[in-house]
């Protein structure tokens, strides 16, 4: 089956003193995630399954709408930082030059489920979606260092689990998965949806 990754579109910068941050897309955010529906509405997908955070169940929504399809909410898919009273999109932080954004390369953000947990509860939500899908095509919204996480896994890397590199937004990546064990990448950030909009991508790249 192949098991295609989503991370979120662009959301708003939102820093609360109680409870989840938890922000929705900004206006670019919106015409990401529908430049992205555009790009997969012609796929064979027979599922689309979505973070419960309102950024990718948003992203996910006119996915959902192209193909005909429900997105089905997927608790153990959200970010690590999923509890933060803070969303500062990262290349915000760059270049603000803001503490957090090494805390976050460093996954000590305000709110990050200890690497243990998030790492056992992404692997085994992903894993359990390719079990029921086989000979399937399915997507999932979700986010960045789930991305990472997994990616890096498929890929063996032991070193750096999370942050070895940068998903754009609405950045698709792709792997072949069979119920019996066997990964293997097939692409990492497909962004041709986002080229010539003039929507921003990511923290080092423009549409």
């Amino acid at each position: 089956m192949e098991l295609i990754l989503i991370r979120h579109a662009l959301p708003e910068r939102r820093e609360v003193s109680d409870g989840p941050a938890d922000p929705e897309l900004t206006a670019d955010g919106h015409a990401q995630a529908e430049h992205m529906a555009d790009y997969l509405s012609s796929e064979n997908i027979q599922a689309v399954y979505t973070s419960p955070m309102r950024r990718a169940r948003q992203t996910a929504e006119p996915l959902g709408r192209r193909l005909g399809l429900e997105p089905v909410v997927v608790d153990d898919v959200a970010e690590w930082d999923r509890n933060s009273s803070a969303y500062v999109p990262i290349e915000q932080l760059k270049a603000e030059g803001d503490p957090r954004f090494y805390e976050i390369l460093g996954n000590q953000w305000d709110g990050a489920d200890p690497f243990e947990e998030f790492e056992a509860r992404v692997e085994a939500a992903l894993d359990d979606l390719v079990a029921r899908h086989a000979g399937d095509t399915i997507a999932v919204v979700c986010h960045g260092g789930v991305i990472n996480l997994y990616l890096a896994t498929v890929l063996g890397l032991t070193e750096q689990r999370t942050g070895f590199f940068y998903p754009n937004y609405t950045s698709i990546h792709r792997v072949a998965a069979s119920r019996s064990g066997v990964r293997s990448v097939v692409t990492i950030n497909e962004t041709s949806h986002l080229r010539h909009t003039g929507l921003p991508m990511g923290l080092f790249q423009k549409g």
